[in-house]
């Protein structure tokens, strides 16, 4: 196990070509998309690619199949929140209160948890235009707040709401929307931020994680940062943000060398004026749908585009999936599929039909990913630490149930491992667990009605439409069946993409 761990790794590490003077858009605009084009482009911004999904963007030139994919991006998710997410309850609730009553509490708590990680792995499996939920998971990791901390669903489903809605659009709206997001607010400890005792936390995570990035920040600048924010607060009745003018530090303030009555929005604003903000922004977006390693050239003149244009999102998306080095065949298969890119990109891949998505949630959280609840500020690590001895036969666990042509089945081991792994992500009591079993049951893959779909039904052609990259130890030759799809779901190759 551990030798196919170091492949997987290896196959990873190798397809990556060293940095070099890509140039941005480099005559190839106007090409016209092969299906493994199509695939590669597909399978970067959004969760697999189905047939009927490449089929339609082959042929397509470059630049208009980017375009659509920007222009089709949803601001709303296209299933309402369960009801009871968008009421706030406020989560010191059951204190004082009996044992029986804590223990409902938390147990309702745990249920919206799921209900909600549910809910948004069913838009990732349902949208039409999954770049919009790439884009939330990606803000979700880089806006880091969990809720191991907020205590909150509705919480965090008003936050998801909020990176879903700016998730293509201005950088700088999205920004000073998190800072002011009542997730974020508990995360970061901002309600705790007041001029007679300032709180570091969120002014610090603004500069190193959300905007500068490591090195090019002082000591001083957070404290300053710091006293500026003094006052963003929290109602902690009704879950909104609020400022209060009594606890905000009024005094001269410096940061990055500029001095004043500086407030929040005034840092905010000496922040997204840096350079460094934008190549800090462009380089994470390099390493989410390029490959580990940036390329400090293109991040360069990507992170100028950027700024000139007001921190558009779209404009440095367009760039980077234009660019050469996106299309390079050696940085195809370059990065490392996470839980959620695996299970939704296999489902959607071959249009298995889930009833009820809660079971992913849990198997996600087992693989290292616990929706909602990134392991600490940075965010999930991500590239090769998503890949260990445990993680990668719980993956193939997962493929070798989905494959075998009899059903998911019962939970059984696939989902006790998961739960043993993490409990926070597992429902509790028997009602939550027969829930499980039930949704588990109902995930079934019909192999001959997609086999019948594909326009080339040949084993080599299986296979590009499956990986990324030849498959190193599965054989695509011999008969076109359920079985050919299983051993290319163990190969290595189908853990990258």
């Amino acid at each position: 196990m551990l030798a196919l761990v170091a492949l997987v790794v290896a196959g990873c590490a190798v397809v990556d070509a060293p940095p070099g003077p890509a140039d941005l858009e480099a005559g190839g605009t106007a090409l016209r998309l092969t299906a493994d084009d199509a695939r590669h482009l597909l399978v970067r911004t959004g969760f697999g690619a189905s047939p009927a999904e490449v089929r339609a963007l082959t042929g397509e030139r470059r630049d208009l199949a980017v375009d659509r994919l920007l222009a089709d991006v949803r601001k709303v998710a296209g299933a309402p929140l369960p009801p009871e997410l968008a009421r706030f309850t406020r989560p010191a609730e059951g204190r004082g209160a009996d044992e029986a009553e804590r223990r409902a509490f938390a147990a309702r708590q745990a249920a919206l948890a799921l209900d909600l990680r549910a809910w948004w792995l069913g838009e990732m499996l349902r949208t039409p235009a999954p770049l919009g939920e790439r884009m939330t998971l990606f803000w979700h990791n880089h806006f880091v707040s969990s809720l191991e901390k907020v205590k909150s669903p509705a919480l965090l489903a008003r936050q998801n709401v909020l990176l879903r809605r700016h998730a293509t659009g201005s950088f700088a709206d999205l920004l000073r929307a998190v800072a002011r997001d009542p997730a974020m607010v508990l995360y970061l400890d901002s309600a705790q931020n007041r001029k007679a005792a300032p709180n570091e936390n969120f002014a610090r995570e603004l500069m190193e994680l959300f905007t500068l990035g490591e090195g090019h920040y002082g000591e001083r600048d957070v404290r300053e940062a710091a006293r500026a924010f003094t006052g963003w607060s929290l109602d902690r009745d009704t879950g909104e943000f609020v400022v209060r003018r009594g606890q905000h530090d009024r005094g001269k303030k410096s940061v990055l060398g500029r001095s004043g009555d500086l407030d929040g929005d005034d840092v905010i604003g000496i922040l997204l004026d840096r350079p460094e903000t934008g190549r800090h922004v462009v380089r994470r977006l390099w390493r989410e749908f390029v490959s580990p390693e940036p390329d400090e050239a293109v991040v360069e003149a990507v992170g100028r585009r950027f700024q000139a244009s007001g921190h558009d999102i779209r404009v440095a998306l367009r760039a980077l999936l234009l660019s050469e080095a996106f299309w390079a065949p050696a940085r195809r298969g370059a990065l490392i599929r996470s839980p959620v890119d695996l299970l939704v990109g296999t489902l959607r891949t071959f249009a298995i039909e889930v009833p009820d998505p809660a079971p992913l949630a849990v198997l996600s959280a087992g693989l290292g990913q616990n929706l909602l609840a990134p392991p600490n500020v940075k965010g999930w690590p991500g590239g090769e630490a998503w890949i260990d001895a445990t993680t990668l036969l719980a993956r193939k666990q997962f493929l070798d149930r989905l494959f075998r042509g009899d059903g998911m089945g019962t939970p059984g081991e696939l989902l006790a491992g998961a739960q043993a792994r993490v409990g926070g992500a597992a429902p509790r009591g028997p009602d939550g667990r027969v829930r499980l079993a039930q949704a588990l049951a109902g995930i079934r893959f019909d192999s001959r009605a997609w086999l019948a779909s594909l326009d080339d039904a040949s084993g080599p052609a299986v296979a590009r439409l499956v990986l990324a990259l030849p498959p190193v130890v599965a054989d695509p030759s011999g008969p076109v069946d359920l079985e050919l799809l299983h051993r290319l779901s163990q190969d290595p190759v189908y853990q990258l993409r």
